[in-house]
């Protein structure tokens, strides 16, 4: 539920507008704050509910980068692993803004939120 983002976590998302919806693809206009880095990009959603999320930027100075989260169930709960390829461009290259452990770090903050979210 994309549109709900803002509404579960406005600290990271101050907006969300779905462009297209096709059986388990989505296209998204997203406004993504990740601490003191604030991107704007076009980006495109595929799902396996309960098993995989992949997400390709396609559009905005972050265009080609890549998150791939995988849901694995153990005894204690669901272990998420993820992939992220982020490619930043321009004015918000990493060592200008935060270093590449505080990206991690802001990015690790929001999937915890997330997972806090889920647990509710």
């Amino acid at each position: 539920n994309y549109e709900n983002y803002p509404k579960l976590v406005p600290q990271y998302y101050s907006s969300i507008r779905i462009r297209s919806v096709r059986d388990n693809i989505a296209v998204v206009e997203e406004h993504l704050l990740l601490g003191d880095l604030e991107l704007l990009f076009m980006s495109k959603h595929v799902a396996k509910p309960s098993v995989l999320h992949e997400v390709y930027v396609i559009g905005g100075k972050s265009r080609g980068s890549y998150i791939r989260q995988e849901f694995i169930e153990i005894p204690e709960g669901t272990k998420i692993l993820v992939d992220a390829n982020l490619k930043l461009t321009g004015n918000i290259r990493i060592p200008k803004l935060l270093d590449k452990s505080k990206l991690s770090k802001n990015y690790s903050n929001l999937m915890d939120d997330f997972a806090k979210i889920c647990e509710n």
